[in-house]
C-alpha cells in the first residue's frame, strides 16, 4: 500500500506508527477497561501537532494535507481507536469549521489553543429527537442585547467530557424553516454550561462521550460562526471532511485486527500445524486483507480529491460507508480466527470488534450514506 504514497506520506506513517506503538499500545487495553481519557498521552500528541493537523502554521498547526490527516488517524486507530476518534472529531468537525467559516478574529482566538491540544473541540448536533434528521433540533439561541441566550440539550457528544470549545447547533429563529439553523461557539466554564455524565458505551470507551446541556447560557453575539441560518451548510461541509477521518479510522481498526489475526494464526496450532496452514483460515485472512486495502484506497482517493480542491462529497461518503462496513466484517473474522480466545478480553480483537461497530453509526449511519450516494448519482 505504501508504494502508492509519496515519501512525505511514508515518513508521516512511520512517525505516527512509532509514537502509537510506544505510547498507545501499552495503555490501550487499560484505558478501554477503565473508560479513562489518557491526558498524559494526549498532551504529548498535542506537542506533535496531532490536534492541528491541517491548521496553518501561523495559527499553531502542522499545516499538513488531507492525505497526511487520513494516515495519522489510520495509524492511531490501528492501535487505539478511541484516541483516533478524539483526534479526527477534534480536527474535522470542530477546528475545520472555524477555519472555513470563522472570522479572522474568531480564528485567532479559538484555533491556536485547539491546534496545540491545550483545548479539545466538540461538534454538538445530535439531540434526543434529532439524529439522522439534523433539522429536527430543538435547541434555541435567542438574541438578548449583545448575547444569545442558549438553551440546548445535546447528547452523544464525542469528546464531550473533556471538550472546552463546543460548536452548538441551534435555531436562532424558532418557527422559521427548520433548515435555517445556526452555529454558536460555547466554551466550558460559561454560566449555564453543564457537562452530563459520561456514557457507558460498548466500544470507544476511552473517549469521554457525554451530553452537554446549556441552560439560559449567555453566549456573546460575536460567537456566532458564519451567519444566522448557515448552520446546515456548516454542518454538511464539516461532515464531508469528517467522513474521511471516520473512513481512515475504520481502515486503521481493520488493519490492527488483521495484524492480530495473522500473529495468532502463526502461533496457534491445531491438528498438528499452525492454523495459518488451514485453507479456511487462509480464506478469511485473504478477505480481510482485501477489505483493508480497499478501505484505504477509497479513503486516500477522497483525501486526494480534497487536496486538489475537487468535489469529494460523494467519494467521502462512499469511503465512510465501505470502510465502516468492512471494519465490522474484518473484526468479526479476526474474532473467529481466535476462536474462544477471540471472545476473551485477554486478546485485543474483542476490543477491535466492539470499536468497529459504532463506525457504522456516527457521522452518518450506513443507511444515510447509501441515500446520500444514491441521490448524488441520480443528479
Amino acid at each position: 500500500m505504501d508504494s502508492i504514497l509519496s515519501e512525505k506520506h511514508r515518513v508521516v506513517r512511520r512517525s505516527v506508527r512509532r509514537f502509537s506503538e510506544r505510547e498507545l499500545r501499552p495503555i490501550a487495553k487499560e484505558i478501554d477497561h477503565e473508560a479513562r481519557f489518557p491526558w498524559e498521552v494526549v498532551e504529548k500528541m498535542g506537542r506533535l501537532g496531532y490536534f492541528g493537523i491541517q491548521v496553518p502554521k501561523e495559527l499553531g498547526g502542522a499545516d499538513l494535507d488531507s492525505l497526511s490527516y487520513a494516515i495519522i488517524i489510520e495509524e492511531i486507530s490501528r492501535v487505539c481507536a478511541s484516541l483516533g476518534l478524539c483526534v479526527t472529531v477534534h480536527n474535522s468537525v470542530a477546528v475545520y469549521p472555524i477555519l472555513a467559516f470563522g472570522s479572522e478574529e474568531q480564528k485567532a482566538e479559538w484555533v491556536p489553543p485547539l491546534a496545540r491540544g491545550e483545548k479539545i473541540g466538540a461538534f454538538c448536533l445530535t439531540e434526543p429527537n434529532a439524529g439522522s434528521d439534523a433539522t429536527g433540533i430543538e435547541s434555541t439561541a435567542i438574541k438578548d442585547g449583545n448575547s444569545y441566550v442558549v438553551n440546548a440539550n445535546k447528547v452523544f457528544v464525542t469528546n464531550g467530557g473533556v471538550a472546552d470549545t463546543c460548536l452548538i447547533f441551534v435555531q436562532t429563529n424558532p418557527g422559521a424553516d427548520r433548515k435555517e439553523m445556526s452555529v454558536v461557539v460555547a466554551e466550558r466554564g460559561t454560566t449555564g454550561f453543564v457537562v452530563g455524565d459520561l456514557e457507558d458505551l460498548c466500544g470507544m470507551r476511552a473517549n469521554p462521550v457525554s451530553s452537554i446541556r446549556l441552560y439560559d447560557c449567555r453566549v456573546p453575539l460575536k460567537n456566532l460562526l458564519g451567519q444566522e441560518g448557515q448552520g446546515l451548510r456548516i454542518g454538511l461541509t464539516a461532515l464531508d471532511t469528517g467522513r474521511i477521518g471516520i473512513a481512515a479510522q475504520s481502515a486503521g481498526i481493520g488493519q490492527g485486527a488483521l495484524e492480530e489475526a495473522l500473529g495468532y494464526a502463526r502461533q496457534r496450532r491445531q491438528f498438528g500445524v499452525p492454523i495459518e496452514k488451514h485453507q479456511a483460515i487462509q480464506s478469511m485472512i485473504a478477505e480481510m486483507a482485501t477489505l483493508v486495502d480497499a478501505s484505504k484506497l477509497m479513503t486516500y482517493r477522497a483525501a486526494a480529491l480534497r487536496d486538489k480542491g475537487k468535489p469529494f462529497s460523494q467519494e467521502s461518503a462512499m469511503a465512510k460507508l465501505f470502510a465502516s462496513e468492512a471494519s465490522s466484517k474484518i473484526t468479526d473474522m479476526a474474532v473467529q480466527i481466535h476462536g474462544g480466545y477471540g471472545y476473551s478480553k485477554l486478546y485485543p480483537v474483542e476490543r477491535y470488534y466492539r470499536d468497529a461497530r459504532v463506525t457504522r453509526i456516527y457521522e452518518g449511519t450506513s443507511e444515510i450514506h447509501r441515500m446520500v450516494i444514491a441521490r448524488g448519482l441520480m443528479k
